[in-house]
């Protein structure tokens, strides 16, 4: 039977003490010393054998199982209390919080580069707003309809408000829109806590376009759905119904778990019966007829199934809904001048976000097309927080979109002069978040 290594290394001293003084003994000792050497050499080897068989485990798991290293960074737990920044101001917001507003540094330079190629133009006109601003953590937003429950959080790591939503087989939750226009878009943020390799293959969040804003299955929907899955990679899934009859049901091949399992923008465009979707910057669905022609959709829903509310939790936020179809290069060409809402900023801050950059994108290929076009760029914002400090908001982020062109798309600062108005030329009222929305925009003028 053979001995346990660490006894040999054990006895090796001892019997090297007893039997050093007999010389008679050196073979021994020279054969106990010769085995406990082997057995070192095959500690080592095991050793080597076992790390080496870890990292090879490892680097298979990266490729079959992307996303799976383990990781010491927490997800964000939602706060379902009244925390103590429950009034601070959403992503869209304007609130000031600082003296100077920061304007876009390197790392928000390189966000935005990623967006380069974004092709999404948000509507201009804002038909439904809500980031929650106005409501108490909670509750159940007061411009929602729901037939389950839900409530509003915050999360630490992202302080602006969520709705929290709960899975069911026929859930639903309904913002306060009607009579959507033949063109819009939608726009929300989500945010995915606890998921895990075992997170449910069949948890999707679903967006469905419907010829009623009830909770009845319409007659003519388009429903596009996506994985939170962690273990296989589940696709997104688009289906629909014509006059009541299925026509199109389908799984697209797609790999999202490495974005869902982190706070992500889904952007929708519809263009009468075309349905796009882009998880942030890159774009999942384009179906040229998903939707009816020549009905009238009526409502927007959120679905969710799937999920393990024990564990894990789905929220979204930052909702709008904007009427669309107008390309802004077009308008700016026949009539010089332009003005969008799209371009999004950071709350109190000249950092714009990186799924505004399919405006800006616009705005290069009309001065890549016409090299005489100069263009002045114009602030503005709503009238939440301190008069100048808004009018040098306002200057910063018209600074910031001149800065976005030059150092994405590489136009020479000479063709590029800044203005900002601050909330001096408001637009709509500033009394509702539709209004507010309206309010904060950028122009672009030719000079």
């Amino acid at each position: 039977m053979k001995m346990p290594v660490h006894f040999l290394k054990l006895l090796l001293p001892v019997v090297c003490i007893l039997f050093s003084h007999q010389a008679t003994d050196a073979q021994i000792l020279r054969k106990l010393g010769k085995a406990a050497e082997r057995a070192a050499e095959r500690t080592v080897e095991r050793r080597v054998e076992k790390e080496t068989s870890e990292k090879t485990d490892q680097a298979l798991d990266s490729i079959f199982e992307p996303g799976s290293g383990k990781s010491t960074k927490k997800n964000p737990v939602p706060r379902e209390d009244n925390p103590s920044n429950e009034n601070d101001a959403p992503q869209t917001g304007e609130e000031n919080t600082s003296e100077n507003p920061k304007s876009s540094n390197s790392a928000g330079t390189q966000n935005i580069t990623v967006y380069s190629k974004f092709d999404f133009v948000p509507g201009d006109t804002p038909i439904f707003v809500d980031d929650f601003s106005n409501e108490f953590v909670g509750d159940f937003p007061s411009r929602w309809n729901s037939n389950a429950s839900g409530e509003l959080v915050t999360t630490e790591e992202h302080p602006n408000k969520w709705l929290k939503l709960l899975p069911g087989h026929n859930t639903a939750y309904i913002p306060d829109v009607t009579n959507l226009p033949e063109e819009f878009t939608l726009e929300f943020d989500v945010l995915a806590t606890g998921l895990d390799k075992k997170t449910s293959s069949q948890s999707y969040i679903g967006i469905v376009i419907s010829d009623n804003n009830t909770f009845k299955k319409g007659a003519n929907f388009g429903k596009v759905e996506y994985s939170f899955c962690q273990f296989i990679d589940r696709g997104v899934v688009v289906e629909n119904n014509i006059a009541s009859k299925r026509v199109i049901r389908n799984e697209v091949n797609a790999d999202i778990r490495n974005v869902i399992n982190q706070k992500h923008h889904v952007s929708v465009a519809v263009n009468k019966e075309r349905f796009r979707l882009w998880i942030n910057e890159v774009k999942f669905i384009d179906v040229p007829r998903l939707l009816p022609s020549n009905v009238q959709m009526q409502g927007i829903k959120f679905t969710l199934r799937g999920i393990d509310t024990e564990k894990e939790s789905i929220l979204i936020g930052n909702i709008k809904v904007a009427k669309g179809g107008v390309d802004l290069r077009r308008q700016l060409l026949a009539d010089g001048k332009i003005s969008t809402n799209g371009i999004l900023f950071d709350s109190g801050s000249a950092n714009i976000q990186p799924q505004s950059m399919g405006i800006i994108r616009q705005i290069y290929q009309v001065l890549q097309q016409d090299s005489s076009i100069n263009l002045k760029i114009v602030g503005h914002t709503d009238a939440d927080g301190d008069d100048n400090k808004n009018m040098s908001l306002s200057q910063s982020r018209a600074e910031a979109v001149k800065n976005a062109l030059i150092s994405v798309y590489n136009v020479s600062s000479d063709r590029l002069k800044t203005e900002g108005k601050g909330e001096t030329e408001p637009v709509s009222d500033n009394s509702s978040s539709d209004g507010k929305a309206q309010n904060r925009r950028v122009e672009f003028i030719k000079i």
